[in-house]
């Protein structure tokens, strides 16, 4: 699903119905069109535009043929695992990889609306702060421990337990205040305040219930157990995850395409950086799938016979650059905007992606709910005249003799450190082209290659940067507070990299997680945008697209809310 950027808002005011199949209890803020998309359950079958000519639905594809049990199908992906706990890791090959693994208390079915998992209905409170969750009966975990309440509790407890040091799951729930088993297969869960976005949090991989006996052992010991359609084989570091298909898989989603176990035998996660490389093993059959087509290829792959490329735009935040406003020179907002006008990021984006790409002007991604089309006329858009006399202004006058500014006697150095393990869609190609547009304005942008340890504990923790690149999928406008609540920074397990500390910020992303009224929370995201394009805390830069190239063998691939690829229904033809 696409959005234009002159999607209109709109709210729209539902019941509250109290039973599994409904809708959230609260209003939500929705962006015209977003009804268009074709929803079947928990699955996005069609998002975006197809490529090739692969039936969109389980239904066609099934009359194409009948689904084939068997086979072992491997999906390349760029980037590595730092962890397998979906409590832990906060990555989109993390999530990707675990959603086969782990399944969820509710399904997103549609931008507001979630459907039975592993709770086969609920209730919410009048308050808004107690959810009641109705297990489904006879599910078990891989390792044959039932699915009880008490296994939701643990599994929650786990996520917001200090000890497990959660880089994104424990934000989700920030409010859980404690889950209580009613009965063996009623939990209760309390939060210390409202919270709209709960259900959805709910819903992704990040929070997917995992088995008590698992949890107990020592983190040296873990292996991921949930109760998904594919059970943990191995996983060879820097190389590959094997899985397995779960023969007794009793837990499909509302909508799924099937009920019961996987077709496919085996799924294996290949981890293959170069872009290159990568389209290569397609192409010539050493896999059947990858994950981040590169886009000067894209064409060329829907053009070519026994191959498709579905391509999938990302809710949430969109591939964005911090600006840690908390550190040197970009204390100053004239730096900060003389940055952002100093980058032509249409043209950038353009000459990279080759139209497959679209350049953002919001920190959201257009196919999120409440995403403020006005809010673009706060960025400080490319104008390298705007961005000198900015930087004058700012003090920043003189220039060395290889052309940068320089004010008492220190150069304009801004420090972009570069994860090369996470690199990908020629994210280095993109920054290189920002550093030589910063350049020419008199801005120096150093980029020191780091490995994961350091990229972590001394930049994302210790806050040793000056710029920071991250996107984020979530299908929801409370990404924002994820993004730049003051409290939700990197060591407290949020996304806060711009380490934002702003009270008018901290007050909209709050209300319109708490408040029922749909106005509201429209308002609330929408001054949040403004503000933080108007504060230039964040250089918007692209959506991400999920560009998934894929053997004609491989059939019943469909997609998420999130757009992961679900791999239930998958199968492989002759």
């Amino acid at each position: 699903m696409t959005l234009s950027d002159d999607s209109a808002t709109r709210t729209t005011e539902r019941p509250v119905r109290k039973r599994g199949g409904l809708r959230s209890r609260r209003p939500v803020v929705l962006i015209a069109g977003l009804a268009a998309a074709a929803v079947v359950g928990a699955v996005i079958v069609t998002v975006a535009t197809r490529g090739g000519d692969r039936p969109a639905t389980q239904a066609a594809a099934n009359a194409a043929g009948a689904p084939v049990t068997g086979g072992t199908l491997t999906y390349a992906v760029a980037g590595t695992q730092v962890s397998l706990d979906p409590a832990v890791a906060a990555t989109a090959v993390t999530g990707l990889i675990d959603r086969n693994i782990f399944d969820s208390l509710v399904a997103q079915t549609g931008p507001d609306s979630f459907g039975p998992w592993l709770a086969k209905e609920w209730k919410v409170s009048d308050d808004g702060k107690v959810y009641t969750f109705t297990l489904r009966e006879g599910v078990t975990f891989h390792d044959g421990t039932p699915l009880t309440a008490q296994a939701v509790k643990a599994s929650l407890d786990h996520v917001v337990d200090p000890a497990t040091k959660s880089a994104y799951a424990a934000s989700l729930i920030a409010p859980y205040k404690e889950a209580r088993a009613v009965s063996d297969l009623v939990v209760e869960v309390t939060l210390s305040r409202p919270f709209t976005p709960f259900l959805q949090a709910l819903s992704v991989p990040y929070l997917g219930i995992q088995s008590p006996a698992a949890l107990a052992k020592p983190v040296a010991e873990y292996r991921p157990v949930g109760t998904g359609p594919f059970s943990y084989v191995s996983w060879e570091k820097d190389k590959r995850v094997t899985l397995k298909r779960n023969p007794g898989y009793a837990a499909t989603p509302a909508g799924a395409s099937h009920q019961g176990a996987a077709y496919l035998d085996g799924l294996v996660f290949e981890f293959v950086s170069e872009d290159a490389t990568r389209y290569g093993a397609l192409t010539s059959g050493q896999v059947q799938a990858i994950a981040g087509v590169p886009p000067v290829n894209a064409d060329k792959l829907k053009a070519l016979s026994g191959f498709t490329l579905d391509t999938q735009e990302t809710p949430g935040l969109n591939y964005n650059l911090y600006l840690n406003q908390t550190r040197g020179p970009l204390r100053d907002v004239r730096v900060r905007r003389a940055l952002s006008a100093s980058v032509n990021v249409e043209e950038l984006i353009r000459s990279i992606y080759f139209g497959h790409y679209k350049a953002a002007r919001n920190p959201l991604s257009a196919t999120t709910a409440a995403y403020d089309v006005g809010a673009e006329s706060e960025l400080a858009s490319y104008n390298p005249t705007e961005a000198a006399r900015l930087l004058d202004e700012a003090g920043w006058k003189e220039k060395d003799k290889d052309g940068y500014r320089v004010k008492d006697g220190k150069r304009l150095t801004l420090v972009w450190p570069f994860w090369a393990e996470g690199n990908k869609d020629q994210r280095d190609v993109l920054a290189e082209g920002i550093q030589a547009q910063a350049k020419l304005v008199g801005i120096q942008i150093d980029r020191p290659t780091v490995d994961t340890g350091a990229f972590v504990s001394k930049h994302l923790i210790g806050g040793g940067y000056d710029l920071i690149d991250v996107s984020f999928a979530r299908p929801t406008p409370d990404v924002l507070r994820f993004a730049f609540a003051s409290g939700n920074t990197y060591a407290k397990a949020g996304g806060n990299v711009a380490l934002v500390d702003s009270p008018e910020i901290d007050k909209w992303v709050e209300e319109a997680a708490e408040t029922s009224d749909p106005e509201t929370a429209r308002r609330d995201y929408a001054a949040v945008q403004k503000e933080v394009l108007k504060q230039a805390y964040v250089l918007p830069l692209y959506t991400p697209v999920q560009l998934v190239g894929l053997s004609g063998k491989v059939r019943g691939v469909t997609f998420d809310a999130q757009t992961y690829p679900v791999f239930h229904g998958a199968w492989l033809g002759a």
